[in-house]
């Protein structure tokens, strides 16, 4: 190979090196020998890791650059139906229309008709499971008027949460380039989730669910792969690369752990898990960590 072709390659390396060096020296929560493998290239990766009790942030790298969120867009999509539940909008029985717009949007779908309608309850779940763009349009649309229309309300929602540095586009996380956030504006939108809609949570600990006589199967596998994971988001798109929000809740901890921009599913999940023992370590020094979040209402 010639040096003009190695040389890119050479800078790649010594990118991803110093990346997990940067990894190794920055979290707090770990003993100084222990390395972790960094499942992306520098220029994705973003990781934060908060005590869900406290708001603590335990561990992070990148944590306020912007990222494209993917389907870690359709979390927030939730938030706004959870309220519309809670202030009597809607009921789990309500039927949300799936308009042309909605229909037509790309897979991961539920692979609707223009006209057909599904109930809230399992809208919510198709969202969570399937991470279906269909449905979360349509919920957009039905409660925003239009898809626009509840972009602007998600965005509004997500300063009125403290997440600074996220602008959203639409309902699903399907491409577009003005729709960004940080690891650590996914960490908050987690915590105010978990805080605000106690009652609604659990179905982010879902792996299936039955529609129409079908089983339909999810593709969280930190669900069931931790003990103590309990949900929330996977997303995927080739600009972000594979992006999961995890809660974790056991033993009297919990965390809330963002992984944005791998390069496989498989390699997020790795990441994901060992960021949980690193921040269950009793060597973590809590003197070092700072408080970041604020009490959400």
């Amino acid at each position: 190979m010639s040096f003009p072709r190695l040389f890119p390659l050479l800078q790649k390396i010594l990118a991803a090196l110093a990346l997990v060096a940067l990894v190794a020296g920055c979290s707090t929560t770990a003993p100084p020998d222990s390395v972790l493998a960094v499942p992306a290239a520098p220029q994705k990766y973003a990781a934060i890791v908060v005590d869900g009790k406290s708001g603590k942030q335990l561990f992070e790298v990148n944590s306020t650059a912007q990222r494209y969120p993917a389907s870690l867009t359709k979390m927030m999509t939730l938030y706004l139906l959870f309220e519309a539940m809670d202030t009597g909008r809607v009921t789990k029985e309500t039927q949300i229309p799936v308009s042309d717009h909605a229909a037509s949007q790309p897979p991961t779908k539920m692979r609707f008709r223009r006209g057909e309608t599904i109930d809230v309850d399992s809208a919510i779940r198709a969202i969570v499971v399937k991470s279906a763009n269909d449905v979360a349009v349509a919920v957009g649309e039905y409660l925003g008027g239009s898809e626009d229309q509840f972009a602007a309300m998600m965005t509004a929602k997500a300063r009125s949460l403290g997440m600074t540095s996220t602008t959203f586009r639409n309902a699903s996380g399907l491409p577009d380039d003005g729709q960004m956030t940080t690891a650590r504006d996914m960490a908050v939108l987690g915590m105010s989730l978990q805080r605000r809609f106690p009652q609604h949570f659990h179905y982010f600990s879902e792996s299936d669910f039955m529609f129409r006589g079908r089983l339909v199967r999810g593709h969280n596998d930190m669900l069931g792969r931790v003990r103590g994971v309990n949900g929330i988001k996977t997303g995927y798109i080739r600009a972000s690369g594979f992006n999961i929000v995890t809660s974790y809740d056991a033993d009297g901890r919990q965390l809330i752990v963002v992984v944005m921009g791998a390069d496989s599913a498989r390699q997020r999940n790795d990441h994901v898990e060992a960021l949980i023992q690193r921040s269950l370590s009793p060597s973590m020094d809590a003197t070092k960590t700072r408080l970041m979040f604020a009490e959400q209402q």
